[in-house]
């Protein structure tokens, strides 16, 4: 039985709807159009039943991206992104049926916490260049061309941030955001850049496979704004991935929120149905209903913690021993 999207298409922005929902609404969707995750699903819910509650969505392991091409019937995809990697490193693969989708889903969640109009973006992604099917530079790309002053743009790579780049960007009293793979940032602080207006604004990617050691959002952040001459609390993130619509982001501080079409949760690694305890480390659960014609319900391999307020703070990749139970919280204070 086929379902039409086009209500779905309608709602799946609207903030007078709630989540549930229009998860609801999207499950429906997926169970009848989508053949893998409909296999998927009836492991949990035999009956074909809707779930009635968040928890009770089955989230596919994220590798399913990588082992099968997760696509509703009958479409062909815009674009096809692609994973990082070298090599022959098994890559995730995201079918974009509805480029118009993903440019409403990255533009409104953009513009939640940040006014095109009153910024020009500097983007600075090395390593990204390599993947020209990377979901971060389409991203980046359609932002920098929502610029109708034709300030924003991308900064050479390996090259230092200079006083023409700072003055160009500040052009017509616009604030400037910073927009970047972490530690291509860093790297613009080693070769010497120049500080930043002390109204700009840096929103750090992640992007931590590199040469350099893992460290900390906390530590991240503090190097960004003692680097670049800015207060912690300009220092942002952004967390996205290949696999998603939708792109989560921490403003000012390490904690991430969602838009009103994502949500985002930490699950019992032994039991994903199982939403952690404040504190609990776990693993990342995103469902993204803008992967409507995708997948969804994604059990992601990113490590994190929720606070009390259900805001999440993502750790790093998902490795056993490095779990700390409910102490994460108290480490924070």
């Amino acid at each position: 039985m086929k379902k039409d999207p086009s209500k779905l298409l309608q709602t799946i922005f609207d903030p007078g709807v709630t989540f549930l929902e229009k998860a609801q609404s999207v499950y429906n969707y997926q169970i009848h159009n989508n053949p893998v995750y409909k296999v998927f699903a009836q492991h949990f819910i035999p009956s074909g039943e809707i779930p009635q509650t968040a928890s009770e969505f089955p989230l596919l392991p994220i590798r399913a991206f990588k082992e099968t091409d997760l696509m509703v019937n009958e479409h062909d995809p815009e674009i096809t992104f692609k994973s990082s990697g070298t090599g022959n490193m098994e890559r995730s693969r995201h079918h974009i049926v509805d480029l118009d989708l993903y440019r409403r889903s990255i533009r409104l969640g953009f513009a939640s916490y940040f006014n095109s109009t009153d910024y020009t973006l500097l983007c600075y992604a090395p390593g990204y260049s390599d993947n020209p099917d990377s979901s971060l530079l389409w991203m980046m790309k359609y932002l920098v061309g929502l610029d109708v002053k034709g300030l924003s743009r991308f900064l050479p790579l390996n090259k230092p941030l200079i006083n023409a780049d700072v003055e160009k960007a500040s052009a017509y009293g616009r604030k400037i955001i910073l927009f970047g793979a972490a530690f291509g940032l860093l790297d613009l602080i080693e070769m010497e850049s120049v500080s930043l207006p002390n109204d700009a604004h840096i929103i750090e990617t992640g992007g931590m496979k590199t040469h350099r050691r893992e460290m900390s959002k906390g530590e991240l952040r503090t190097r960004l704004a003692a680097g670049f001459n800015l207060p912690e609390d300009q220092i942002h993130s952004e967390y996205g991935m290949c696999e998603l619509m939708s792109q989560l982001y921490a403003v000012g501080s390490e904690w991430f929120e969602t838009p009103n079409w994502v949500s985002a949760t930490v699950r019992d690694a032994t039991n994903p149905q199982r939403i952690c305890d404040p504190g609990e480390e776990g693993k990342v659960a995103i469902i993204d209903l803008a992967n409507l014609y995708s997948c969804p319900f994604i059990l992601t391999d990113d490590r994190g913690v929720m606070n009390n307020m259900g805001q999440i703070a993502v750790l790093g990749r998902w490795h056993s021993a490095a779990l700390r139970g409910c102490n994460f919280l108290i480490d924070q204070d």
